[in-house]
């Protein structure tokens, strides 16, 4: 009996002892509403694995709300409570970077892991960090060339950025060589939050631009169901970089499934979770694009999309 009894609380803190692994996000908008549909997906990934919040995951997420200080303090915050996996897209990935060297990253919509220093290697991640990769030249070269087979006699175009962020510098210089090798002038046009995206528009329009594209992510991302609204009322035909940037009416757009990536980076976590280490985790790159065209905001424009271009379409809105 004394044998048996001692026995319980031996079987109670070995079962105290399953620890929950916790993983945490950090997003870069001011809610889970703003960052929707990619809250939501990152969120199903983890299901599909079989996953269920706070029984054998916790998932923590914060929303920096675009502030260079409120990244930087609650990177450090997510550190210091020594979760498993740290998240993060291509602005939040950097101030995490700062944060530590030893817990794990999956970062997602990384536009050059390389540029940006977090890694030497894409088959063979160096560092803490491992995830996806979601541009590249061929993506920039391929946007501006979808306008220039919309617009007739396309020569100048905006694009729109947030001379704050991370990325931004990387954007530019590969959009401007894109540019520069399809012959048309490109101009950067900077809003750093919200407030400065319409008095951007007004700039662009008064300088004569002929169309527009926005960095991706970050601000733009933030104000994706204003943006096409802001071209369309101006007639600048915008071309978008993922579904979620043309759905609010924008021209064209082209970019990989962003969806799918955070759906993806979720498997990352689980790998990680499971005993691997970055480095045995390669980075991914996207291997399928979008090409998505709205003819109704093409109507407006006075445009006339070529059948050809419609035909390539992975969607055309009619």
């Amino acid at each position: 009996m004394a044998s048996a009894a001692a026995t319980r609380p031996l079987a109670a803190r070995a079962q105290q002892g399953v620890r929950t692994p916790t993983v945490a996000y950090l997003w870069h908008a001011g809610s889970p509403e703003q960052e929707q549909p990619y809250y939501g997906a990152v969120r199903e990934g983890f299901v599909k694995l079989g996953y269920v919040e706070g029984r054998n995951l916790n998932l923590i997420h914060r929303f920096p709300n675009e502030i260079s200080e409120n990244f930087r303090r609650m990177a450090d915050e997510l550190v210091a409570m020594k979760v498993d996996v740290l998240m993060g897209g291509a602005v939040a990935t950097p101030y995490l970077q700062a944060a530590t060297t030893e817990i794990p990253i999956v970062f997602m919509f990384i536009p050059d892991p390389i540029g940006m220093n977090l890694t030497q290697s894409f088959a063979r991640p160096t560092k803490n960090l491992t995830g996806l990769s979601n541009f590249g030249s061929e993506i920039a070269g391929k946007r501006l060339q979808v306008l220039q087979e919309l617009v007739p006699g396309l020569s100048r175009v905006a694009f729109l950025i947030n001379p704050e962020l991370p990325a931004t510098r990387m954007y530019v210089g590969v959009m401007t060589e894109a540019a520069t090798q399809l012959g048309l002038e490109l101009r950067t046009f900077e809003a750093r939050s919200l407030d400065e995206i319409e008095p951007a528009f007004d700039a662009i329009a008064k300088a004569g631009m002929q169309a527009v594209t926005p960095e991706q992510g970050g601000t733009a991302f933030q104000a994706r169901h204003i943006i096409p609204k802001l071209a369309l009322d101006r007639r600048l035909p915008l071309c978008a970089y993922s579904r979620e940037t043309f759905e609010d009416g924008a021209l064209v757009s082209y970019g990989p499934d962003q969806v799918e990536m955070c759906h993806r980076s979720a498997a990352y976590v689980d790998k990680l979770l499971k005993g691997a280490k970055p480095s045995d985790l390669p980075i991914e790159q996207p291997t399928k694009f979008e090409l998505l065209l709205n003819l109704k905001t093409a109507k407006v424009l006075g445009l006339k999309v070529p059948a050809q271009l419609q035909q390539l379409a992975d969607e055309v809105i009619e």
